[in-house]
C-alpha cells in the first residue's frame, strides 16, 4: 500500500502543477484510468526494485521527465508526445546549448541512470518483473492490430485530435496506444498493380525511369532556380490583441507579396518540424504524419527537384548554416539529389543572435560562393535554408528591439521584432540577387507559423486560433499553416499563384521552366488543378477558389470521400517511390500499354473512349 500511496501522491502533485503551470492535464473523467496506468507502471517498477528508498526516487524521476516532457510539447507545438518523438529526440542535442542542453540531457540520462541505480540485479523476482514487461512489449509488436483495436474501442481515438487523445486517456495509455498503431501501420512495399491503380486514381503518367535518364544529360543551359525557406517567417499583423506599435513586415516585401496576390504557402507543420516543409518543397509528396519523413522514411535515391533538374545540367546546392546532421539531412540531401550540403562546419559565424546566424550573413556568404555560378557556368538550383527565427528569437546588440507591443507577451514582442529585421534582411538580398540574375526563378516562403507561447498563445489572444485543437473552426485549420510566398519568374516578376501547398511547389517550377520532362514531382500536384488538398495529422482541407472544405478523420462528411481517395493514393505511391520498390519509375511502357487495353475495352463494350491517363498536364500558373 505504501508504493501505490507513493505513487498516487505523485501523480496528484504533478497533474496540479502541470496544470497551473502550463494549462496541461487530462481531462477528468480520464484521471481514474490514467492514475490507474500509472500504479500498474509503478508497480512492475518496484517489483525490480531493490528498495522502497531506490524505487520512490526512480519513479518520480522517471514519471516526471516524461510528464513535464508532454506538456512542454503540448503548450508549445499542440500535439503530446508521440512514439516517432523518441527516435527524434537526438536532433534536440544539435539544436540546444546553455540550460536547455543540459535539461534535455538530464531529461533523458537521469531517469536511464535511476532505473540502473534502482534495479535488483540480484533479485529473481526483479528478472521475472522485467521479462515480462519485455514479453508484452513483443506481444504487441507481433500482433499490433488486435492491440489497436482493443484499445480505441476501450480508449477511444480522435484520429485528427491527438492533444485529446492524450487528455482522454492519459499519457502511459496513449503512448502504448500509438505505438501500436504505428507498428500495425508497418505494411510490405507496395506491389505493382497497387501502384498501377493508384497512378490511374491520380491521372498521373509514370515518369521515364531515374536510373536511366540519371545518364542522359542536357547541355547544361537554363534559367537559375533559387528556393528560399524562411525559418518561422510569417505576417505578425493579424495579432491585433497584440498591440504592435508598427507594421513589422518590410513595407518593399508587402508591396511584393501584394503583387503576387499576397498567396500563402500552406505548411504540414506548425512550430517545428521544418524537414517535413522541405521534403514537400524538395519532393512535390505531402507529408501527412507526425513524425519526420527526413529520419527513417526517405530510404531510396529519388529523382526530386534536385536530382530531376540535375539530369538536366543543373548543379544543385543545399546551405543551412545548423549543424549538419540535423534531422537527417545529410543522407536526405544526399538522396534527393543535391551536390553539395553546406552547414554551419562551411560558414563564417560571424553575425549571431544567440546560437542562429543572422540571414543577412548567411546570404552574403552564399552570394559569395555562388557568384562565379551566376556569372556563367552551368544552370544552377540554389535552395537557401534560413537558420534566424528560432524560438525564442533572440537578437544581439545589433538589432536593437523596434517595435513595442501593448500585450504581456513577451514572446510577441520578440518575434515581431524578429520579423522586422528578417524581411529587411530577405529584401537586401533579393535586390542585389535579381541585379545579378535578373532571368532567375526565385521561390521564397516560410516553413511554419511560429510558436507564440503555451497552448497557441498571442495565436488564441488574437482569435486566430483556439487554446485548444479541438475548438478549431474550420478557418482556423488554414490559419494554423499558412505563410507568404512569394514566387518571381525573372523579369516578368511576381506570380500570382493562389495560396498553394508546400508540395505543389516543385511542379510549378518546372512550369516555369518549360520542363515538359515526365516526372514524378507532377503526381500530387496536378491531379486536380482546381482544388488543392492540404493533408495535416487526422484532417485535411481542400482549396477550390476560395471555398475552404475541412474533412476530418473519423468523421463522416459530405464532400470528403474524393481527398480521402486521393490521399491513399499519394500515400501509397510515397511508399513506394520512397522507401518500396520504386515501380512508379520502372515502368511507363507497361501503364501505357494498361490504357491502350483500357480504351480498346471501352470500343468493344461501345462505350466513349477517354481521353489517355495524364495528358493534361500543364499547370496553368
Amino acid at each position: 500500500m505504501c508504493v501505490l500511496g507513493l505513487v498516487a501522491l505523485w501523480y496528484l502533485a504533478a497533474q496540479a502543477g502541470a496544470a497551473f503551470f502550463i494549462g496541461v492535464s487530462p481531462a477528468a473523467q480520464a484521471w481514474a484510468q490514467d492514475l490507474g496506468a500509472h500504479l500498474l507502471v509503478g508497480g512492475l517498477l518496484f517489483a525490480m526494485a531493490r528498495s522502497l528508498k531506490r524505487f520512490a526516487l526512480a519513479m518520480m524521476v522517471l514519471f516526471s521527465a516524461f510528464t513535464v516532457s508532454n506538456a512542454i510539447k503540448l503548450a508549445v507545438l499542440g500535439g503530446p508526445v508521440m512514439p516517432d518523438d523518441f527516435i527524434a529526440a537526438k536532433n534536440l542535442f544539435l539544436l540546444l546549448e546553455g540550460w536547455q542542453l543540459w535539461g534535455s540531457a538530464a531529461m533523458l540520462a537521469l531517469p536511464l541512470a535511476a532505473l540502473l541505480w534502482m534495479f535488483a540485479w540480484r533479485q529473481p523476482r526483479a528478472w521475472l518483473a522485467l521479462a515480462g514487461v519485455v514479453l508484452a512489449v513483443m506481444a504487441v509488436a507481433k500482433h499490433p492490430v488486435p492491440v489497436v483495436g482493443w484499445m480505441d474501442a476501450r480508449f477511444g481515438d480522435w484520429v485528427w485530435n491527438q492533444r485529446g487523445n492524450y487528455e482522454m486517456r492519459g499519457l502511459p495509455i496513449h503512448l502504448v496506444q500509438e505505438t501500436a498503431r504505428n507498428l500495425s501501420r508497418r505494411t510490405p512495399p507496395p506491389q505493382m498493380d497497387e501502384v498501377d491503380q493508384a497512378m490511374r486514381l491520380l491521372g498521373a503518367k509514370a515518369p521515364s525511369g531515374f536510373f536511366k535518364a540519371a545518364q542522359r544529360r542536357s547541355d547544361g543551359t537554363g534559367r537559375n532556380v533559387h528556393m528560399i525557406v524562411l525559418e518561422s517567417f510569417w505576417d505578425p499583423l493579424p495579432l491585433k490583441a497584440a498591440g504592435l506599435s508598427s507594421d513589422p513586415l518590410d513595407p518593399e516585401f508587402r508591396r511584393l507579396w501584394r503583387a503576387g496576390g499576397g498567396a500563402s504557402a500552406l505548411s504540414p507543420v506548425f512550430g517545428g518540424y521544418t524537414a517535413n516543409a522541405e521534403f514537400e518543397a524538395l519532393c512535390g509528396f505531402p507529408v501527412h504524419t507526425d513524425g519526420v519523413f527526413f529520419e527513417g522514411r526517405l530510404r531510396r535515391d529519388v529523382p526530386c527537384l534536385p536530382r530531376h533538374l540535375g539530369e538536366a545540367g543543373y548543379r544543385s546546392i543545399a546551405s543551412h548554416p545548423n549543424a549538419a546532421p540535423f534531422w537527417n539531412r545529410v543522407n536526405a540531401y544526399r538522396r534527393v539529389g543535391f551536390d553539395q550540403y553546406w552547414s554551419d562546419r562551411d560558414f563564417a559565424l560571424d553575425d549571431m543572435n544567440g546560437e542562429f546566424l543572422s540571414d543577412a550573413s548567411l546570404y552574403r556568404q552564399v552570394l559569395e560562393r555562388i557568384g562565379p555560378d551566376l556569372d556563367g557556368g552551368p544552370p544552377l538550383f540554389n535552395y537557401v535554408l534560413t537558420y534566424f527565427g528560432h524560438l525564442d528569437y533572440p537578437l544581439n546588440e545589433a538589432r536593437p528591439d523596434i517595435i513595442d507591443a501593448k500585450a504581456d507577451n513577451v514572446l510577441v514582442r520578440a518575434y515581431a521584432n524578429t520579423v522586422h529585421y528578417k524581411s529587411r534582411e530577405l529584401m537586401a538580398f533579393l535586390r542585389e540577387l535579381r541585379q545579378r540574375d535578373p532571368d532567375a526563378i526565385i521561390v521564397l516562403f516560410g516553413d511554419h507559423l511560429p510558436s507564440l507561447g503555451w497552448n497557441y498563445g498571442g495565436y488564441a489572444e488574437s482569435g486566430l486560433l483556439a487554446a485548444d485543437r479541438s475548438e478549431f473552426d474550420d478557418a482556423m485549420f488554414k490559419t494554423l499553416v499558412a505563410t507568404p510566398l512569394v514566387v518571381i519568374n525573372g523579369r516578368r516578376g511576381p506570380v500570382r499563384t493562389g495560396d498553394l501547398p508546400i508540395y505543389a511547389l516543385p511542379a510549378l517550377i518546372l512550369d516555369l521552366l518549360g520542363d515538359e520532362r515526365e516526372s514524378m514531382l507532377r503526381f500530387a500536384a496536378h491531379a486536380d488543378d482546381a482544388v488543392r488538398v492540404r493533408p495535416l495529422p487526422g484532417v485535411r482541407f481542400s482549396l477550390e477558389g476560395k471555398a475552404l472544405t475541412v474533412c476530418r478523420d473519423g468523421e463522416v462528411q459530405l464532400g470528403c470521400e474524393a481527398s480521402r481517395a486521393w490521399i491513399e493514393a499519394v500515400s501509397l505511391l510515397k511508399r513506394d517511390l520512397f522507401n518500396g520498390e520504386q515501380h512508379a519509375l520502372k515502368a511507363p511502357e507497361r501503364l501505357r500499354r494498361l490504357q491502350t487495353v483500357e480504351l480498346e475495352i471501352e470500343d468493344i463494350g461501345g462505350g466513349d473512349v477517354s481521353e489517355p491517363i495524364g495528358d493534361d498536364t500543364d499547370n496553368d500558373v
